[in-house]
């Protein structure tokens, strides 16, 4: 194995850490809409989806090497510097994981090393070619694709299955979304654990530890999926709630046409070299497939805070990470520093996700979302029902009042015949 020095060690067991909470933060990638059908119980199905990750980053190195070798410049690039650039993806996905918003763990650890390389050394450190081709391209074709090709999915399979048995025909899209979710864990194994591994190997090589251009070790693959698996499996059930039951309300023939999208879109951009954010591919599927149900609905009240939440991921998370490699410039007590504050700011987020605790016992029991503008003046405007019109004439509508009729006056009765004086008196 290769000689580490201390500050490599530690960057090697930060990016194992950011790995796993890559895992929990994205196991509604997968999942969400899996649970929340009902199609497989929330416990078996990160357990699943866990062991799927773990195959899945064996398959390939191509968006690793995208990270180690294509998006910054390897030459000039200290340890520290990703060791800042994961401190900012950490606190990212921590920060959004507790409010339950599915962003980017792709474009969180992009944006830490963007802004760590930079403030070491310099913006032509970055190579904005590939920044723009391999990461922000992909980020606004990938939901737009996925979405447009699950709302297509969905009303293909209502109207394939309209004059199909309901038992049976939800059965077999039930067992359909199972497959297709163990698909879309394959493939998060084959994006997701890989950028950890290219960090690793990226610091691996500024460590001087192994050759430039390498490609990631076998302990590297092997330590990256286990972590990102565990994560998995621990389940970040806050955002499996967004995901499954925030959006839109999702039928097993819109779960399925979701998961099937969303996976075909990640396996072709990983076979490419992208480095896609699952989050972006899946979130835009399940919005697409609410979209292709006649009458179905998406809450743009949610969706809004996701879309604000995904334009801010990599510039938050690179102004941290930038931050934390200016304090990381002072020397050693500035790396400790930095490590002392990640730790205590992540105990800290964790102790206020105890305040309200989300897991697989009620991950499906989503919170009612307060009425917007839009709908209540529909609601203002729109009439109510018509049973609901009769009863409220009937309520309001007073009824005839009659004249008061005045008490009879009291009849006094005759004395009885007995009582009464003879007329005559005999003689």
């Amino acid at each position: 194995m290769e000689n580490f020095s201390l500050i490599l060690a530690i960057v090697v067991i930060t990016a194992l850490a950011f790995d796993f909470t890559n895992g929990f933060h994205d196991t509604a990638n997968a999942m969400a809409t899996t649970i929340s059908t009902g199609a497989l119980k929330p416990k078996v199905a990160v357990a699943m989806s866990a062991v799927l990750n773990l195959v899945g980053a064996f398959l390939s190195v191509e968006v690793a090497n995208t990270i180690s070798k294509g998006l910054v410049d390897e030459t000039g690039i200290r340890p520290e510097v990703i060791f800042a650039a994961l401190v900012g993806a950490i606190l990212w996905n921590l920060l959004t994981w507790l409010v339950g918003l599915p962003s980017s763990s792709s474009h969180a650890l992009m944006g830490g090393l963007i802004g760590a390389t930079i403030a070491s050394a310099g913006a032509g450190a970055v190579h904005g070619d590939a920044l723009v081709t391999k990461v922000l391209i992909p980020a606004i074709a990938a939901p737009l694709v996925a979405g447009v090709a699950a709302m297509l999915a969905t009303r293909l399979s209502y109207s394939l299955g309209r004059k199909a048995d309901g038992k049976a025909a939800e059965k077999g899209y039930r067992a359909g979304q199972i497959a297709s979710a163990g698909l879309v864990s394959l493939a998060h194994g084959t994006n997701d654990a890989q950028k950890t591994m290219g960090i690793i190997t990226l610091a691996l090589v500024a460590g001087g530890a192994v050759a430039p251009d390498s490609d990631p070790p076998m302990w590297v693959i092997l330590s990256a999926g286990i972590a990102i698996a565990l994560g998995t499996y621990l389940g970040g059930w806050r955002i499996i709630r967004t995901m499954g039951k925030g959006l839109t309300d999702l039928q097993p023939q819109q779960g399925f046409a979701a998961q099937t999208s969303a996976a075909t879109v990640i396996l072709a951009s990983s076979h490419l070299g992208f480095s896609l954010s699952t989050t972006h591919s899946v979130s835009g599927a399940v919005m697409g497939a609410g979209l292709g149900r006649k009458g179905g609905v998406v809450r743009w009240s949610t969706a809004t805070r996701m879309f604000v939440a995904w334009g801010l991921t990599l510039p938050a998370a690179a102004v941290v990470g930038a931050l934390a490699e200016w304090v990381t410039g002072f020397g050693d007590w500035g790396t400790a520093l930095v490590a002392v504050f990640l730790v205590g700011s992540s105990a800290w987020i964790w102790k206020l996700s105890r305040r309200e605790v989300v897991d697989h016992t009620n991950v499906n029991a989503a919170e009612d979302e307060p009425a917007g503008v839009v709908t209540t003046a529909i609601a203002a405007v729109t009439p109510p029902p018509a049973g609901q019109i009769a009863d409220d004439l009937t309520a309001t509508i007073p009824a005839p009042q009659t004249a008061p009729v005045a008490p009879a006056a009291p009849v006094e009765s005759a004395p009885p015949a007995s009582s009464a004086p003879s007329a005559a008196t005999p003689a």
